[in-house]
């Protein structure tokens, strides 16, 4: 069986730190695609204050997704490795090579392969079911973020969502799964972990769909594309944190959303 590590405070701190970091790189983002919304509020609420109790609350949230996280990783063999080096004093300068490559072409190559099925699938599906007048209204609902503005929310995706979707939700699904089917070394089988790393990238995708709300109807057709275009990245992001560490998932999506937000913008 596996031992268990101890849970290791300096990792939690800097990968919290890091969550609160992107929340608030998130903010120029959220401001241009959410604008209308948030004028109708600020009659109720002031902007200024509004931002500070998302911040608040997003603090908690990704702290206690953070801590349980990388509880339940120390049980099952997952982490986050190059922190866990760097903070026991060890040399992780060949770690942090050997994820650079790989994460980084994984992220481009998801990001290129998300852009040509919805260019070439899933757009001409939606003119065709939605109509281009739909399109047209969708596309004047929200403003399109300036690529400086995607670029400071990819640090949100390659932390955040890595943090609540891969270090939390994936190690806490393929905990679980270990009581079913693990190794020797009671660590969860490689179906378990490709199973929690299915449903994973699934929510993934589905947790995208408030923010497609806002531009297209959620129909069958929509709610596919959500799923396919962001369930296809997730679950190379999943693989990278259980092969890697979720330094080298974190890195992938960073890259993956540098393409889709910053590049596509300019």
């Amino acid at each position: 069986m596996i031992s268990h590590k101890k849970f290791n405070w300096k990792v939690f701190i800097t990968i919290w730190l890091a969550t609160i970091f992107g929340v608030i790189a998130i903010i120029p983002y959220s401001l241009a695609v959410q604008g209308a919304s948030l004028e109708k509020i600020a009659t109720q609420i002031p902007i200024p204050l509004l931002l500070a109790i998302q911040i608040g609350q997003n603090a908690i949230m990704f702290g206690v997704a953070t801590m349980l996280g990388l509880f339940l990783a120390n049980r099952i063999g997952l982490g986050a490795p190059i922190l866990e080096g760097f903070f026991a004093r060890q040399r992780v300068r060949e770690q942090i090579r050997s994820i650079i490559l790989p994460s980084v072409i994984l992220g481009v190559v998801a990001a290129l392969i998300i852009i040509a099925l919805d260019v070439f699938l899933f757009s001409p599906a939606l003119k065709a079911e939605l109509g281009v007048l739909a399109g047209e209204q969708g596309a004047q609902s929200i403003a399109k973020p300036a690529a400086w503005q995607g670029f400071f929310a990819s640090f949100y995706g390659g932390i955040n969502e890595e943090v609540l979707l891969r270090l939390f939700l994936l190690t806490s699904l393929a905990w679980l799964g270990k009581f079913v089917s693990h190794t020797a070394e009671g660590r969860p089988t490689l179906a378990v972990l490709w199973i929690a790393n299915i449903l994973t990238a699934i929510l993934f995708g589905l947790g995208h769909l408030p923010v497609t709300a806002m531009v297209i109807p959620l129909t069958p057709l929509v709610i596919t594309r959500a799923i396919v275009l962001n369930g296809l990245a997730g679950l190379a992001f999943g693989y990278l944190y259980w092969r890697r560490g979720i330094e080298s998932a974190m890195l992938s999506h960073f890259s993956a959303d540098i393409v889709l937000h910053v590049l596509l913008a300019m």
